[in-house]
């Protein structure tokens, strides 16, 4: 009785919700860990080791060229630096060669009404002596007939190396236009190419593009192989970003996967704080490509230490060639793959389908989350960048333009590792996509005399922003099946890119607080789109695009296996002080169901197709 009692007294004061937040995340975490044990693979890679010394040296690897990456991606802001020419005036020299370069200028340049030189005009030369030329001046003017000189340049940059002044300025916009062209293409080229003949190609053809196309843009010999220059390099980058995240990904297993790509983020980030630094001490601008270039030789070199990827050779049917890197991978981490464990990867019973692009139309369930994502990237990038927009149309210098949104990306990336950890992708998400609305919304009331509190809002919601981009990339990475990862990589770059630009043309054609509003609604857009898609937390990965009969299975049994692991849960020795009833029970068994990915996607559910069917809503 004594007894009885003190079992409801502790049962009145301790209350498990039907959704208990954290039951669900240790119910997510059971079933990744039973989804890994019906994948094979995931099992070796376990054997190989989660984070061993091949691990380590691959991302590495990786990590470096991203923090090159911002030199090529960023420098144009540095490498431009306004410079003021005055006419070449040297045929002066002609009847006094030892004048100084004041007194040429003085002779043989007109002024202003407020007495500076003018920049692109000049007395038209004349047949005189100096003495004549002193004592009567020079009255007619023409344009620069001889070139230009740059008397006060501190630096040598585009401007005064290829003479882009006096009507033959660059146009920013086209050269933007230039490089999200080599972005797009290389997109779609690179990230079908991936999925083609596998990532470790794709990737030392990137790394070879940085090299010739990035180190190479230091000899150019004019503006227009600049900017050809500029499309190739831009083209690279999609690429490495593409089969290096791929790599990464699919070597490693668990959390691993989400810090790899929160650390190549985050150097990202510290190349812009470095090429901030480097360049604004850089007397010439092709020292900036070269110094950028250097580091590739000796990754190139160790470039042996990457294999490709076993889970695209299991895709393709190379199972020998898989078994051989993973033997690999084994022995560089001084661990031994138990013999019977390796023979459970066997080639398909059936001949290897072949996939493209059209899957992605084709098959139903992928096609909706294809879609969602892309409408979910679109927006957040066009947040992203009318964010940007706006703090540097706040007059802030060069320098800092760049470097804040660096050491912000950085310090946004790091705490997602605490988040994602605690909250799972969703509401990591989540919580940043709402901080970010919560500041575009305090910008629309802002004025302009409140300066420091604009920059101030600015400053949050790109830190949110940036942190959203990563989490989402990782998401992205997550969602997609192996066989198409890197096609639909590329397809959701392009939504990426198409933001971009929307938010260029709407903030230099619009002068309200219109792109602000935008930026809220394309937040809330965000929020909602992202509610549709399924948490994926650290379970394995999809490798094909039709279903498999046992994740068929577990959809039909979900609720049954739910209330097992459940079941399991409450015997387990953590919650052995909790006494439940077994009405408790029976309530907790039926409320607490475990979603199956698939059903996670929408409120419209989508049913798990069996052995290829299509799948299809819910009636």
């Amino acid at each position: 009785m004594e007894q009885h009692d003190s079992r409801s007294t502790h049962r009145h004061e301790i209350s498990i919700p039907s959704h208990s937040w954290s039951l669900d995340m240790l119910l997510r975490k059971l079933k990744a860990i039973e989804l890994k044990r019906d994948d094979k693979l995931a099992s070796v890679l376990d054997a190989v080791g989660e984070f061993g010394t091949f691990q380590w040296r691959l991302v590495a690897l990786t990590l470096i060229p991203y923090g090159l990456l911002s030199f090529f991606m960023f420098s144009d802001s540095f490498v431009l630096t306004a410079q003021k020419p005055y006419c070449n005036t040297s045929w002066i020299l002609k009847v006094g060669p030892n004048l100084s370069v004041a007194e040429q200028m003085n002779l043989t340049l007109p002024r202003a009404p407020d007495g500076s030189f003018q920049t692109c005009l000049m007395y038209i030369p004349v047949l005189w002596d100096l003495d004549s030329i002193i004592h009567f001046g020079l009255n007619y003017t023409e344009t620069c007939r001889y070139g230009w000189i740059y008397p006060y340049a501190e630096k040598r940059s585009l401007i005064n190396e290829f003479d882009l002044v006096c009507g033959n300025e660059p146009n920013k916009e086209n050269m933007l236009t230039v490089f999200l062209a080599g972005f797009l293409t290389g997109s779609l080229f690179f990230g079908f190419l991936c999925d083609k003949i596998g990532r470790y190609p794709v990737f030392l053809m990137s790394l070879a593009g940085f090299l010739f196309f990035g180190f190479g843009t230091a000899f150019v010999k004019s503006f227009n192989q600049y900017l050809f220059f500029r499309f190739t390099t831009a083209q690279a980058s999609q690429g490495y970003g593409i089969s290096s995240s791929s790599l990464v990904m699919e070597w490693l297993v668990g959390e691993h996967r989400a810090h790899a790509i929160i650390l190549q983020h985050c150097f990202l980030g510290l190349g812009i704080i470095l090429l901030s630094e480097v360049a604004t001490k850089t007397f010439h601008w092709r020292l900036v490509f070269l110094l950028a270039g250097a580091p590739l030789f000796p990754i190139i070199s160790n470039i042996w230490v990457v294999r490709e990827s076993p889970r695209w050779l299991m895709v393709k049917g190379k199972v020998d060639e898989a078994k051989k890197v993973l033997c690999y991978a084994a022995e560089v981490n001084k661990k031994t793959i138990p013999l019977n464990l390796l023979n459970e990867l066997q080639p398909p019973a059936k001949k290897v389908k072949k996939v493209s692009i059209l899957d992605f139309h084709t098959n139903q369930y992928h096609f909706k989350v294809v879609l969602t994502m892309a409408c979910v990237w679109f927006s957040i990038s066009y947040s992203f960048f009318t964010l940007n927009l706006k703090l540097k149309d706040c007059g802030i210098e060069t320098y800092l333009i760049q470097i804040i949104p660096g050491i912000l990306g950085v310090s946004a990336r790091l705490y997602c590792i605490v988040l994602l950890e605690n909250l799972g992708r969703k509401c990591t998400l989540f919580l940043n996509l709402i901080l970010a609305t919560i500041s575009c919304f305090f910008l629309l009331f802002l004025t302009q005399e409140l300066k420091s509190m604009v920059i101030l809002m600015l400053v949050l919601g790109h830190f949110n922003m940036a942190a959203s981009i990563t989490v989402f990339f990782i998401y992205t990475c997550e969602l997609l099946p192996t066989a198409l990862r890197s096609t639909g990589l590329g397809m959701v770059a392009l939504a990426f890119s198409a933001g971009a630009v929307t938010a260029l043309a709407i903030f230099h054609n619009i002068k309200t607080q219109l792109p602000v509003f935008f930026c809220c609604l394309s937040c809330v857009l965000a929020l909602c789109f992202s509610s549709f898609m399924p948490e994926r937390g650290n379970q394995p990965f999809r490798d094909s695009m039709e279903y498999s009969s046992s994740i068929h299975r577990e959809s039909i049994d979900s609720k049954r296996k739910s209330q097992d692991v459940t079941a399991m849960m409450l015997s387990e020795e953590s919650m052995s002080d909790i006494w439940v009833d077994d009405v408790a029970k029976n309530t907790i068994l039926n409320t607490l169901p475990l979603k199956s990915e698939a059903s996670g996607f929408s409120n419209t559910d989508l049913k798990e197709p069996s052995n290829g069917e299509e799948p299809s809503p819910d009636p």
